[in-house]
């Protein structure tokens, strides 16, 4: 079995070439190859299979098998697996995946894929909510860019203990289904630093959806403009809100290939 190693601001997938055929029992394939000391190691698993009405699927699978609808970073590799092997030479695609269609617009460097655009569409954005975590009480905003999370904005995101906060408030009855957890601070109205606990996944160097998540959120809440850059531990998004829309901008990266047993 080929695979592929990429990432998006450190934001790392396996990406599997489904064009033709297809592995049985992904999720488990997923929890298998995701082990970082036992496997390729990555935060979860992406096929990229024919489109259902875009040009291409992205069926993706987070590191412990479950099922993920939507990836911001692995949506931008998928557009530069595709374009770097040449299954096709637009510029502009589809991507079909499970919170629906997504376009991107890839921007190349000396032919190859440097930087993706991907319209990420309208972000819903709902009321805060109070959930009491580890004797703390917190102020999430519910939010979602194709799967749901929880948005807290605070002073600054790297003293939280987010190893001990995160999966605390993950699966926390006040948001009413699993979510990821992003917490953030606007020192000024173009930015956002912001620290990430996906569920399935833990603590991770970076989240597509969540920074769009967290820069919906900050835009309802006055907290900054229609543009900002986003930082994160693994590197930095630009973010521009248009006609209701959320466009996001941000590196993609192949790491190495190689061929495993299945």
């Amino acid at each position: 079995m080929r695979f592929t190693k990429m990432e998006g601001l450190g934001n790392d997938y396996i990406y599997l070439n489904c064009l033709e055929s297809v592995p049985e029992d992904l999720p488990a394939l997923a929890v298998r190859l995701s082990r970082r000391h036992f496997g390729v190691g990555a935060d979860g698993l992406i096929c990229i299979r024919p489109g259902r009405t875009g040009d291409f699927t992205m069926e993706m699978y987070n590191a412990d098998g479950s099922r993920g609808a939507m990836c911001g970073n692995g949506i931008r590799c998928v557009g530069k697996y595709v374009y770097d092997k040449g299954f096709t030479q637009k510029t502009r695609l589809t991507i079909d995946t499970d919170a629906g269609p997504r376009m991107l617009e890839l921007h190349l460097l000396e032919g190859a894929v440097d930087q993706v655009t991907v319209d990420m569409g309208r972000v819903e954005v709902s009321g805060p909510v109070q959930a009491e975590a580890a004797g703390e009480l917190f102020q999430i905003v519910p939010a979602d860019a194709g799967n749901p999370h929880g948005i807290i904005f605070c002073p600054d995101p790297e003293k939280i203990d987010l190893e001990r906060l995160g999966p605390l408030l993950e699966s926390h009855p006040a948001l009413g289904e699993r979510r990821n957890i992003e917490f953030v601070s606007c020192p000024q109205r173009g930015r956002l630093d912001i620290r990430v606990w996906e569920r399935g996944s833990g603590i991770t160097l970076a989240c597509g959806t969540g920074a769009c998540a967290a820069f919906a959120a900050a835009v309802t809440e006055n907290r900054c403009g229609n543009r900002a850059e986003a930082r994160l531990p693994g590197g930095t998004l630009t973010l521009e809100l248009r006609e209701g829309r959320v466009l996001m901008t941000g590196p993609a990266r192949t790491v190495f290939e190689g061929e495993l047993p299945l």
